[in-house]
């Protein structure tokens, strides 16, 4: 079809290349540059949807984010079915192929219309009262029905082909919206010297100033000298621009997510090029420019296709050259839309008439319509519009009641004011506060270091804001640390300013009315629907929005909340205040599940760490197991060795000579500061103080409650820097566990935390040979006993690479652990393996790992431990300050049930049958002849076959445990009952002697 609509000379897109597309079958042209919307409008093309509940007719509402009706699905290929898509937002390229959504068998004809015609059964809240009965037919036929019936658009059924970036930024200001405000802010900010991000949603910069054609920039059209600024910034090397990206979600400490739309406008994206991108950028500062949403105005029929709001009939004209009709009305309660109706009459189009609602307005919008020759009819209302698939006509009537007057349109522009923005401002935890003067919601009480400047902050007129907002840039940068900015303001030779408007329904559509006024498109939601929720006692502006759903479509409301909540003020009889405001939530727009997955699906689903050493167990042919995130070498299997055989000669070899073992996997976090040893104290049950540099120390965190919560060696290399480990597992959460109590409890601390897991490879060598193959290797420390006594840290260099060398052990016998920069790790492990066969050492996993700790009685939090094992019930009271104040978990430890007797605790277990090997996680018994159920006491956490004991052993948790030693228990197993003893935890070198080799 050839685009009727365009208009010769209107618009920015003349020079602009052809582009063919589809829509719902039919093929269409538009030019390069166009939107899906501004080339079906070009084509005469309104209806594009059906709405949700009641299927009527739906055509475009706006000309951006906040379109609720003409959602889309996008096709590429098979895999490429994109649905709920704003047509609004969808740029248009070369061979796009979109389809309509919520219709069958076609957009035209609608067998869903029915709904319609059967409305006064799905009022308001009809889904909390039916379907109650019969029984029987809720699983049967309603629930299958209804979820058939559910959401809009077909999900894609074939994976997705497409990949998705991720970014990381920090800035000392990032502008949110790129309008004049925007622009004038990142200008004033840039000029400083300091990091600026300025991102907007659209694929240029310039906001309003694409629709305004009165404003006037330092000499210059107002877009054009928005494009020139931007050029200005975009040769700053201070300065990123992110067109396309929409800031979706302010959270915490200024760190907001946005998402860039990289390829979805390219005819053949690249296949280097991601899809989308989440940026996640953490700002000194945060400037928001947001704008304002037009709203529309409340009357019967108000969503005949081509009903549309009148700031969007302005930018398809005055940006895409498009007119959205040949015959227009203009429904009114504020001046913007008299510019709307000036420039179509100015390009040609008809205005059949303005109808305002105000009594007698004055301004020179108003005088230019006149001068123009346009009708103008003041305090009157348009009581409905007329029409099916398009709109017909728009009756008229005195807005106190009398005569009606039908006008033939072909297109009706509405516009009851503008809302601020206050999206973003809200999710950042602000408070806004509600201006009764302009009868707007606007940011009240800052909740973080942001500032909003222009029609988001209520500012009226484009000089007043680009005043504020070139102001407000400047002094975001200079309290970010930028220098005095030497730039100009840019000065404001025209511009427009808009009256207030009015808030809820128009007259036709008031109290005691039943016609179909709607405020919510997306979810069919009419006036009626609210003052329904409030006469069935929804007083709550949050109860109403859920009993309706007015606002919790995928647009959030962004041009019916206020609506709503003036409706339901006025139904209540209070002040729109005492009503209150919905939650607005992230996302601001729908945001893909690619986005935020990113790389992480498939097998990036669950990331695979590995350690510096793990190619080199690989060539060994070690058997590797998961740990977390990691691979771990669980054993390395000599000859045709099954995993036992090669456990048993590992855990011997170790004991006899010496094993090297890769624990690189550990947390490792760098305490660091004045007050390190202050925090340490607070942090771990025991006392830091006064250990003395180069000493280590076993500590034991607990939560709150009293109990275990990590454990792990800490080694103190300095007055003010601790080497803190961690359980594999753990690291993570006892990192955030410690930032945490720093920045809420504990904020006075000197103190700063460093992960520093993977700067380090850590090879433990243990055995009695162990200090024979680490000493030849070892520059700058003495490793006599006397020197390096157990449990200390020295730093030195090994192989010639800086090492923190710890004397400890996990398996009891003379041990060190050789903490080496990652990038060496391999490197050195080779080096010490070369020594260590000399010596007849093996390397051993994780499983001779934990048998060798077992025999030792050493534990492992997360295997015995469960989360209600305290420091006395694992047996390691001496690991808890007596003398200390106070550390985290103090005061549980007091609780009465903490200290009762008959507690669960920590014991070894002996089976009579030295052979059998119990099953970790089996319960214990006192009387197996009890019935069933019985009587559980406890369970096994550890347990494994020891060649060096010649024998089983266990760890269990049982009730009383130490008060039963040597008595016998049960385990209940299906193929019989075993009996065990109760012994104590060590049962390998029960002295310690040992440790000394």
């Amino acid at each position: 079809m050839t685009p009727s609509f365009r208009i010769s000379g209107a618009g920015r897109l003349k020079q602009a290349k052809t582009a063919r597309f589809s829509f719902d079958g039919l093929a269409y042209t538009g030019v390069e540059g166009d939107t899906l919307a501004s080339a079906l409008l070009a084509n005469g093309v309104h209806l594009v949807g059906r709405s949700f509940k009641y299927h009527r007719p739906r055509g475009f509402l706006s000309a951006g984010a906040e379109e609720p009706n003409a959602l889309v699905q996008i096709v590429r290929d098979d895999a490429r079915k994109t649905p709920n898509v704003r047509a609004t937002v969808q740029e248009l390229y070369d061979g796009l192929t979109a389809n309509s959504q919520n219709r069958w068998p076609s957009l035209a004809f609608d067998v869903g219309a029915v709904n319609d015609i059967a409305s006064p059964l799905f009022s308001a809240g009809f889904y909390y009262k039916t379907f109650m009965w019969p029984k029987a037919a809720w699983k049967s036929l309603y629930e299958p029905k209804i979820r058939a019936a559910a959401g809009l658009g077909v999900s894609p059924d074939k994976p997705d082909p497409d990949h998705y970036g991720a970014r990381y930024a920090h800035c000392e200001v990032l502008v949110l919206g790129g309008g004049a405000a925007g622009i004038a802010a990142a200008l004033a900010a840039a000029e400083t010297g300091v990091r600026v991000i300025l991102a907007d949603e659209q694929a240029e910069f310039g906001g309003s100033l694409r629709f305004e054609a009165g404003a006037r920039i330092d000499g210059e059209d107002g877009f054009a000298w928005a494009q020139g600024a931007i050029a200005k910034l975009k040769a700053m090397d201070n300065v990123r621009l992110l067109t396309r990206t929409t800031a979706f979600g302010y959270y915490a400490q200024n760190f907001v997510g946005l998402v860039e739309r990289v390829s979805d406008h390219l005819q053949n994206p690249g296949s280097d090029l991601p899809r989308e991108r989440l940026w996640q950028v953490r700002a000194k500062r945060v400037v928001l420019a947001t704008g304002a949403i037009e709203r529309h105005m409340v009357f019967a029929d108000n969503d005949r296709p081509g009903v549309m709001l009148a700031s969007a009939a302005r930018t398809y004209l005055n940006h895409y050259g498009v007119a959205v009709g040949r015959n227009v009305g203009v429904y009114t309660a504020n001046d913007s839309a008299y510019a709307a109706a000036i420039d179509l009459k100015k390009a040609g189009v008809n205005i059949a008439a303005i109808v305002d609602l105000r009594d007698n307005p004055t301004g020179a919008a108003i005088d230019e319509a006149r001068g123009l020759g346009i009708e103008i009819n003041f305090g009157r209302a348009v009581v409905r519009a007329g029409g099916k698939l398009r709109v017909s006509s728009m009756t008229v009537q005195p807005k106190n009641g009398g005569g009606e007057r039908t006008i033939p349109v072909d297109a009706i522009l509405m516009s009851a004011g503008w809302t601020p923005s206050v999206h973003l401002f809200s999710q950042s935890r602000g408070k806004v506060a509600f201006n009764e003067e302009t009868r707007r919601f606007v940011p009240g009480t800052y909740a973080q270091d942001c500032i909003s400047v222009g029609a988001c902050n209520g500012t009226d007129g484009l000089d007043a804001t680009v005043d504020e907002a070139y102001a407000a840039g400047a002094k975001a940068a200079k309290e970010a640390g930028g220098k005095a900015g030497k730039g100009a303001k840019p000065k404001v030779d025209a511009g427009e300013s808009w009256s207030r408007g009015m808030l809820g329904a128009a007259p036709g559509a008031g109290q005691g009315t039943t016609v179909k006024a709607f405020v919510d498109f997306q979810n069919d939601v009419t006036a009626k629907d609210i003052r329904q929720a409030v006469h069935e006692g929804m007083h709550s502006i949050e109860h109403v929005k859920r009993f309706t759903t007015n606002g919790m479509a995928t647009d959030q409301g962004k041009t019916s909340n206020m609506h709503g909540l003036a409706i339901a003020a006025e139904t209540l009889g209070k002040p729109i205040p005492q009503v209150g405001l919905t939650t607005f939530r992230a996302p601001y727009t729908p945001v893909t599940f690619g986005s935020i997955v990113g790389h992480a699906r498939g097998a990036l689903f669950d990331p695979t760490r590995k350690t510096a050493i793990h190619p080199w167990a690989a060539a060994q042919g070690a058997v590797f197991e998961d740990v977390g995130q990691w691979k771990r070498a669980w054993y390395f299997p000599r000859g045709a060795e099954d995993m036992h055989a090669a456990v048993d000669r590992e855990c011997v070899t170790v004991r006899k000579t010496a094993g090297l073992f890769d624990a690189s996997t550990l947390g490792k976090i760098e305490v660091v500061g004045p007050d390190a040893a202050k925090f340490m104290e607070l942090l771990y049950t025991n006392p830091w103080e006064k250990l003395e540099p180069g000493r280590c120390r076993y500590g034991i965190m607990l939560r709150e409650d009293g109990f275990i919560y990590d454990d792990g060696v800490v080694g103190r290399l300095a007055p003010d820097r601790f080497h803190v480990t961690t359980t594999t597992g753990g690291a993570p959460r006892v990192m955030h566990h410690m930032e945490d109590y720093l920045q809420t409890e504990f904020p006075h601390l000197n103190v700063w935390l460093t992960s520093i897991t993977e700067q380090w490879a850590v090879i433990a060598v243990q055995g009695p040979k162990s200090r024979d193959i680490i000493a030849p290797l070892v520059e700058g420390i003495d490793m006599s006993d006397e020197a390096l006594p157990h449990m200390s840290v020295r730093e030195g260099r090994i192989c010639g690479v800086p090492t923190r060398l710890f004397r400890m052990s996990f398996t009891g016998e003379r041990g060190f652990e050789v903490n080496v920069p990652a990038d060496y790790g391999q490197a050195v492990w080779e080096a010490l393996w070369a020594e260590g066969q000399k010596h007849g050492a093996c390397a051993y996993g994780t499983e001779s790992m934990h048998v060798l700790r077992a025999e030792k009685g050493y534990i492992i939090v997360g295997q015995d431990t469960d989360g209600t094992v305290t420091p006395n019930d694992a047996a390691l009271d001496w690991a808890v300050g007596k003398k200390k104040a106070d550390f985290v978990g103090i005061r549980g430890l007091t609780r009465p049930d903490l200290v009762a007797k008959g507690r669960k605790q920590l014991v070894g277990l002996k089976t009579k049958d030295p052979k059998v090997v119990l099953e970790e996680g089996a319960q214990i018994v006192e009387d197996p002849g009890q019935a069933i159920p019985m009587k559980m006491i406890g369970h096994v956490t550890s347990s494994y076959w020891s060649e060096n004991c010649g024998r089983s052993i266990a760890l269990a948790l049982v009730a009383g445990g130490r008060d039963r030693m040597g008595k016998t228990l049960y385990v209940p197993m299906p193929n019989g009952t075993i009996e065990v003893e109760v012994t104590g935890m060590v049962f390998f070198d029960e002295k310690g002697e040992r440790l000394n080799g």
